[in-house]
């Protein structure tokens, strides 16, 4: 080993003495390059290797790269590249080689070597890269498109470009992203021509001598990959997808029409069809007279925006379905929330919306999210009556969801009906119990704000029969802190003393609790004890952090210092795992004041 490594040494000694005849390192640098050279040399030739260790050398090596790059900047030196930087460049490369090699399924190593090679002007090796890689990682489509991208940008060759992709479709030959990709080079080469075409016409040159083919310039290529992808997937959002691709090519007119007529014929089964070809409507060119005023912008907007609603209403009824219902909805909400100064545009969108929310609703197609835009307009207006209405109709149209039944109940709350007592019963009996905690606190919150004692009291008692854990525990935090706000810390007590054995129970309930005795005038170090204690008992072999306080409060003005070593015995009896090791630390931190 001892000698591959002397050998590696001695085959650097060219580059390092023109690094310091030239001015780059001085003696000692040179020196200290050698050393560290030498420590990473006899790890990656060790008999068990570790990644890191390449890692390490690779990027010591690089970082060399760039300090001889910044002083080259510095002296204005930018000769005996191929004796100094080359020699560097060529070793990175073996060791990622050999690091690659070795450990064939880490992405990210081959990834590094690619990044590597773009940086350092290597480009001529990142196809071999790519190759090697695509060998061992041929199931994955991004490598694939990586390479075929580093092909057309960095080596400007479209034949490699094109023979990836169709080398990646066949082994991924229903991808969406390669396909798409496939399809945009196609374009990407063909603008490319195009351009070119187009100078050697202003230098006058003559054209015979270049093939530029008719076919190919109007992107005939592109639409041989679009034909051939629609005979693999057949999705209206993939097709969509490649017409947008198309659109940002200024010369693909016909192709776009071909794909757009492929959509219209073959894919009106689809809301995303409709909602593309009606938001197409928004494109179209307006009047140039009336776009000098606001009014004028506005009317052209509403017209466009009537269009779109038109297209929509077709597909409605071609299509009746949540999904282009949703894409309706959608359409009308985001033209709501776009700013206009023009008061009468803003009101022909909200009706134009709250017209749309109303027929899906009529026809049982609307979806849930969509309610609560419905009720905030309605609440915005001031329809109280609508708003209501449609608070209790969405309840019954998704009698099973917590989030509509919340958002309802919260909405005739606000508006003060009398009904939200019996609808918080009729709630609970439809949604699920696991799911029920946000109407058991909303109920506690109503209860609390506008009625009477005895029937707050009441709902907490039926809160406390749940058979869901997360509700029960819930439940009785919020009943302890309504005892104290109503009936102060005589009541806080009795409350917390009735249900300390009513399990589950929480650890929010217990430090609540330690809470409110702290706050009185003169807190009871008895009670504080019991109260710990009795946390202790359910959350004991668990939680360091409840034994580290009880300490604390020891500690305190009121409480007994000489108790706390054998808090700190039971405490290294009772807990378990690694809680042992984490209570032990922070221990010694707080003996240090650190804690």
């Amino acid at each position: 080993m001892a000698e591959i490594v002397q050998h590696r040494i001695e085959e650097r000694i060219p580059e390092l003495e023109q690094l310091e005849r030239v001015g780059l390192f001085t003696k000692k640098e040179v020196k200290s390059i050698v050393k560290k050279a030498t420590a990473l040399e006899y790890k990656l030739h060790r008999l068990i290797v570790n990644k890191e260790d390449f890692v390490a050398y690779i990027q010591y090596e690089i970082n060399v790269l760039e300090l001889t790059k910044k002083r080259r900047a510095h002296i204005h030196y930018q000769f005996k590249k191929e004796e100094i930087e080359f020699p560097v460049i060529h070793r990175i490369n073996s060791v990622f080689r050999r690091a690659t090699n070795k450990w064939k399924d880490d992405v990210q190593l081959w990834l590094s070597h690619v990044a590597f090679c773009k940086k350092w002007a290597t480009k001529g090796q990142i196809s071999k890269v790519f190759s090697a890689m695509l060998a061992i990682h041929p199931d994955k489509p991004g490598l694939w498109i990586m390479a075929a991208k580093s092909e057309l940008e960095d080596r400007n060759s479209s034949e490699s470009a094109r023979h990836l992709f169709l080398r990646a479709l066949r082994f991924h030959p229903d991808s969406k992203k390669v396909f798409q990709e496939y399809f945009r080079m196609e374009l990407l080469h063909c603008e490319k021509l195009r351009k070119q075409k187009s100078e050697l016409e202003k230098a006058e040159m003559d054209l015979s001598e270049y093939e530029f083919s008719p076919e190919i310039l109007s992107g005939k290529l592109a639409e041989v990959v679009y034909r051939e992808a629609m005979g693999k997937i057949k999705d209206a959002e993939f097709v969509i997808s490649l017409l947008t691709i198309a659109a940002i090519f200024d010369f693909t007119k016909e192709l776009q029409d071909f794909i757009l007529q492929d959509l219209q014929l073959n894919y009106t089964a689809d809301s995303l069809t409709w909602d593309f070809m009606a938001k197409r409507e928004l494109e179209a060119p307006g009047a140039g007279e009336e776009l000098q005023t606001a009014k004028g912008r506005a009317s052209d907007i509403n017209r466009r925006e009537e269009r779109c609603c038109q297209v929509y209403e077709e597909g409605v009824k071609s299509l009746e379905a949540e999904p282009m219902w949703s894409c309706y909805t959608a359409f009308c909400l985001e033209r709501l929330k776009r700013k206009t100064n023009v008061e009468e545009l803003k009101e022909k969108r909200q009706q134009r919306l709250l017209g749309v929310l109303q027929r899906a609703h009529d026809s049982s197609l609307l979806k849930e999210d969509y309610y609560k835009n419905w009720l905030q307009i309605l609440l915005s207006t001031g329809d109280a009556e609508g708003a209501s209405g449609v608070a209790m109709a969405a309840a019954r149209r998704y009698s099973q969801s917590a989030a509509v039944w919340s958002l309802s109940l919260q909405t005739l709350m606000e508006l003060g009906s009398g009904d939200v007592g019996r609808l918080f019963q009729e709630a609970l009996t439809h949604v699920n119990p696991k799911e029920s905690l946000p109407l058991w606190q909303l109920q506690v919150q109503w209860s609390a704000a506008g009625q009477s004692a005895e029937d707050t009291e009441s709902v907490f008692q039926r809160g406390l029969l749940s058979t869901v854990a997360v509700v029960a525990m819930a439940i009785k935090e919020s009943y302890l802190d309504w005892s104290y706000a109503t009936g102060g810390y005589k009541k806080a007590r009795k409350t917390f003393t009735s249900l300390q054995e009513n399990r589950p129970l929480s650890k929010t309930f217990f430090t609540r609790m330690i809470e409110i005795e702290k706050e009185q005038e003169t807190p009871r170090m008895s009670g504080l004890r019991d109260y710990y204690e009795r946390a202790l008992q359910e959350f004991g072999t668990s939680d360091e952090d409840l034994w580290l306080q009880y300490i604390q409060e020891e500690l305190g003005p009121v409480g007994q210092p000489e108790n706390c070593g054998k808090i700190h015995w039971r405490a290294m009896k009772f807990l378990e795992g690694p809680s042992v090791e984490s209570f032990t630390s922070k221990y010694t931190l707080m003996q240090t004041g650190h804690l």
